[in-house]
């Protein structure tokens, strides 16, 4: 079958031919349409994300739509090493299916399963968010970022509170849902002052946190002392990404004098299962809650040229 494929770390995956799929017990074959390019796909084919092995050649993609022998029309996951999504075909547990809504195209949910995914797990699956709860979102600008101020909204926030460092980029948010946006350009003492007023004054009650690093500790930082006054509520900070830093210096003090409750949300603090009600309730939301993303289709006979390059939108591998 022509597919992607990844022949080492160090360069871009080709197409080409690769050996066809067999379904094992428990799995099923899917003829896949469209397979997002995706941070976590492009990481783990270049060897820098925790979950890539050191097995080649293989097919790169986590994630794709397409369709079931039985002929439903499905977006999956996790397909079975050393076979991905960016191929004519792959084989998945049967677990790792979600039928789609007919009026959910197949480029729309390609992209926006791994970027929507990141935000609706953090708030349902690990901070336990309730409807009329503030969400301030750390990193709001990015695909995944844009994704989390309407999933919140679309979920129930009262306030939904953005952090970036354009103003350009930031602006549009408004748009999507975002109610105050916090620029990210500043001193980090009048960042981590800003940001301590901000959560006082709106009442944070989840931080999404899409940055690590610098911003990432300010945020920390103003928590610091947070929850000594009755009545102000207990901040659950979800790390989901961390493109601006894999470290921060963490103050005990932050932890011993607050109600703050630091988790992750990714591949591996969330199940299997629990990525998978993630994504099927994401699915069922697209369309009624009228989600926006910009999509950028391209031939996956494209791949290699496709794969560094700058994009209009997120690309989807058209197979």
């Amino acid at each position: 079958m022509k597919s992607a494929i990844v022949e080492s770390y160090s360069r871009a995956p080709r197409y080409g031919q690769f050996a066809n799929p067999v379904a094992q017990a428990g799995q099923q074959l899917v003829a896949v349409h469209a397979a997002a390019l995706t941070p976590l796909t492009k990481s783990i084919a270049a060897g820098k994300h925790y979950s890539s092995g050191n097995s080649f050649p293989f097919v790169p993609g986590m994630d794709g739509v397409g369709r079931l022998e039985d002929g439903r029309r499905v977006y999956f996951a996790f397909p079975a090493a050393p076979y991905g999504s960016m191929a004519e075909r792959t084989v998945v547990n049967r677990s790792m299916c979600v039928a789609l809504p007919d009026e959910l195209d197949d480029l729309t949910a390609a992209v926006s399963a791994n970027p929507g995914m990141s935000s609706w797990a953090a708030l349902t699956e690990r901070a336990g968010f309730v409807a009329g709860e503030t969400v301030l979102i750390n990193g709001a600008t990015g695909t995944a970022g844009r994704l989390a101020i309407q999933i919140s909204k679309y979920l129930g926030a009262k306030t939904v509170i953005v952090t970036g460092r354009n103003q350009a980029n930031v602006a549009p948010l408004a748009e999507l849902g975002a109610d105050l946006a916090i620029p990210l350009d500043q001193e980090p003492e009048k960042l981590t002052e800003g940001f301590r007023r901000t959560i006082k004054e709106h009442g944070v009650n989840v931080i999404l946190d899409y940055l690590w690093g610098a911003s990432a500790q300010s945020l920390i930082s103003a928590v610091t002392g947070h929850g000594s006054v009755d009545g102000e509520p207990p901040i659950r900070f979800v790390q989901i990404g961390s493109i601006t830093g894999e470290a921060i210096s963490l103050s005990a003090a932050a932890l011993r004098s607050s109600g703050l409750k630091l988790m992750g949300s990714g591949l591996g603090s969330v199940s299997y299962a629990g990525l998978i009600r993630s994504i099927s309730g994401l699915m069922s939301a697209i369309v009624p809650g009228r989600f926006r993303i910009e999509v950028e289709p391209v031939p996956l006979s494209e791949v290699e040229k496709a794969w560094n390059r700058e994009a209009s939108g997120r690309i989807a591998f058209i197979v």
